[in-house]
């Protein structure tokens, strides 16, 4: 079992800024990449971002420059950095991890999700 723990959302006026944290736990082999996706009321999920076990990082196009990814390889925790937040950003964020697993001495590519983070901007 993989275990994916988010936290770090809130309230926050708009051109504030916040720092998600997610952190994978349990039985993993390793992790190919993490990132974020968001959803916000009456619209599908998206993606933020993601990066690589070998550091490529990859951003939505509309929000490059304003919300950053990094990672804690050691502590299997990946962050994102939101600044100048605006109304449009509220939404819930969600982690989502690609991860190697080991079951019965085989070895499994799966895709697990957060529980999700709310974030919302407004004054």
């Amino acid at each position: 079992q993989v275990q994916l723990v988010e936290s770090g959302g809130g309230l926050v006026q708009p051109g504030g800024s916040l720092r998600l944290s997610c952190a994978a736990s349990g039985s993993i082999f390793s992790i190919n990449a993490m990132g974020w996706y968001r959803q916000a009321p009456g619209k599908q999920r998206e993606l933020v971002g993601h990066i690589t076990t070998g550091g490529s990082i990859t951003y939505a196009d509309s929000l490059k420059g304003r919300f950053t990814i990094s990672r804690d390889s050691a502590k299997n925790t990946v962050y994102l950095q939101m600044n100048s937040l605006k109304p449009e950003d509220t939404a819930v964020y969600y982690c989502n991890a690609d991860i190697d697993i080991i079951s019965y001495g085989n070895r499994y590519r799966r895709g697990y999700w957060g529980q999700g983070t709310q974030v919302t901007v407004s004054s």
